[in-house]
């Protein structure tokens, strides 16, 4: 078990940054920062006993500041898209950033990961925990009320990381938030290249179709003989392809909401990941509604940390959240935070190692 804090650098304002790093006794460490709540890193053992990081991100404060796929980072207020870059609320329509072909993605272009941070570290009985703090404004993004939000990492002893998102408005707002980390448990961690390969399994009977637009349809569809059945353990590339087909049994990629069976705001297992080769594998519970499993097939060509190379599939997210678009979309569990409200929501990450 050990913490400790250590410079990473200076913002383009001229505010210092800093790394926070959390151990467990088994040889799990995650490294934080407060410039925008990031996890810059999070190392984990294989089969073997060899540890790597097995997360993808950059090695400086300047690149985190663009971090353009979002590496690592807390989302909010709003997390994936809202249909026309705009929703109403208590009968007023609010104006938000289009930054994604006629849609407002990840909040628009002032993202929760742009901001520095309040830290604070505590020793509590589960293990070691930092809490991410910051007051966003009234309007900020667009979006009413001033918003008091607080992240917490926890690296317990049981190998988990643990996410708490808090949150507490003075005016009635809408709020959907998550983490962006992107995993690759393959040989060489981060840099392994290519997670298609590896296996997943969702704890979903259906998933929210999209359409050309990226948008849900607003439909419920059974996963039932589509490329969105994980059901059962499979590899995560094996129904991927070079064109969407009508029928949904291949696609080009997964950038899709699956709606969970726990559906009641109690925590349930949402998703395991593994890598057979490295036998390093995660559980992913949570208490959100669904989770949006993101394949990073449109990533682009990025200069990562340690002189890595990602690409298109280079890494897999897990965003335990909302549904896209629940704003402006009837029959979908409400994102709004009314006046004095609490938001709690919870996601754990619970590692191990395949026998």
């Amino acid at each position: 078990m050990g913490f400790r804090k250590e410079k990473f650098g200076t913002s383009k304002d001229g505010r210092e940054v800093s790394r926070y790093i959390l151990e467990n006794a088994h040889g799990y460490k995650v490294v934080l920062s407060d410039l925008g709540a990031v996890i810059l890193e999070l190392w984990m053992p294989d089969r073997n006993g060899k540890s790597e990081d097995v997360a993808l991100g950059f090695g400086s404060v300047s690149e985190y500041e663009a971090n353009g796929p979002s590496f690592g980072a807390v989302v909010g207020r709003y997390a994936n898209r809202i249909s026309d870059a705009k929703f109403t609320l208590n009968g007023k329509t609010y104006g938000l950033d289009d930054n994604d072909n006629g849609k407002c993605l990840h909040s628009g272009y002032d993202r929760y990961a742009h901001h520095v941070y309040e830290a604070e570290y505590e020793h509590g009985e589960l293990g070691e925990s930092v809490s991410f703090h910051r007051i966003s404004p009234d309007m900020e993004q667009g979006m009413p009320g001033e918003l008091s939000v607080t992240v917490t990492y926890t690296l317990t002893e049981a190998d988990e990381l643990m996410i708490e998102y808090h949150a507490v408005s003075d005016a009635d707002t809408i709020i959907n938030m998550t983490n962006h980390n992107y995993f690759n448990f393959g040989p060489g961690g981060h840099k392994c290249g290519d997670v298609r390969q590896q296996r997943m399994q969702v704890f979903a009977d259906a998933y929210t179709p999209i359409g050309e637009n990226l948008l849900p349809t607003g439909e419920i569809k059974s996963v039932e003989g589509t490329a969105f059945d994980f059901r059962e353990m499979h590899v995560i590339g094996e129904r991927i392809g070079e064109e969407d087909s009508a029928d949904a049994r291949v696609v080009t990629g997964y950038d899709h909401n699956f709606v969970l069976r726990t559906q009641d705001g109690t925590i349930g297992k949402a998703v395991v990941y593994e890598d057979e080769e490295t036998g390093r594998y995660m559980e992913v519970f949570t208490d959100f509604p669904g989770v949006q499993v993101y394949s990073a097939a449109t990533l682009g060509a990025e200069k990562g940390k340690d002189g890595a190379q990602y690409g298109p599939f280079s890494g897999i997210c897990f965003e335990t959240q909302n549904y896209p678009n629940a704003v402006n979309q009837e029959g979908f569990p409400s994102p709004i935070l009314r006046a004095g409200e609490e938001y709690e929501r919870t996601a754990v990450f619970r590692f191990g190692v395949l026998e």
